[in-house]
């Protein structure tokens, strides 16, 4: 077994060897230029993010952003970023289609062992956040952890285990508060009510850009 195979499959490693660092490297030059960019030419930065990350879909993500290789996250189609989010891609990270990111999330797929004699040592479990989910500011997510369709993740939250589908869960470590439901296609926050006279002038708005 190779040391990049021991990293994809869980085992400890270390990633000094097999031409990790240079390519380590190499994303680090392609994440400055894409940090750098001019955010007059959105054209550009949607090419360089092809070249930066796995395969994904048309994404946008507002730079400043951080990884390891970026090659192995993979993102939906639809998917916002916000600034300063950091990703420690060392194990794979799958980010479905349409997934709001506020600013300043991490994930990270790395970790060290607990016991001190061991700790040079690492090892990966992947995460994966599933199809229309929200994460907020501030949001860590941890090695190993699923994030299930439709959820929303409150900000500054700790996430250390799976969370279901169509769940609201926050905290430290993070926790399902409640589930989505019918409430919530009435009222958009607290007692603001949802109202479709409001939206079809929202969308009017919307149409006229020069404005």
């Amino acid at each position: 077994m190779t040391m990049r195979e021991r990293i994809m499959s869980g085992k400890l490693f270390t990633d000094e060897c097999e031409g990790l660092p240079e390519e380590r490297t190499a994303a680090k030059k392609r994440m400055k230029a894409f940090n750098d960019s001019s955010p007059e030419n959105p054209a550009k930065r949607t090419e360089m993010l092809k070249e930066m990350l796995g395969k994904s879909g048309n994404v946008w993500i507002e730079p400043p952003f951080y990884f390891c290789y970026g090659t192995h996250i993979y993102i939906g189609e639809g998917s916002y970023i916000n600034f300063n989010c950091n990703f420690i891609d060392d194990g794979i990270i799958t980010i479905g289609k349409r997934v709001m990111f506020g600013a300043a999330v991490t994930i990270a797929t790395v970790g060290h062992p607990i016991c001190p004699d061991l700790r040079e040592y690492m090892y990966t479990a992947p995460v994966t956040i599933e199809d229309n989910c929200w994460i907020g500011a501030n949001v860590t997510i941890c090695p190993g952890v699923t994030v299930g369709k439709n959820s929303v993740i409150g900000a500054g939250s700790v996430v250390i285990h799976d969370i279901p589908e169509n769940s609201v869960a926050a905290g430290n470590p993070c926790k399902v508060i409640r589930q989505i439901d019918e409430r919530d296609s009435r009222y958009y926050f607290k007692d603001r009510k949802i109202d479709q006279a409001d939206l079809a002038e929202e969308a009017e708005l919307r149409k006229n850009k020069d404005i």
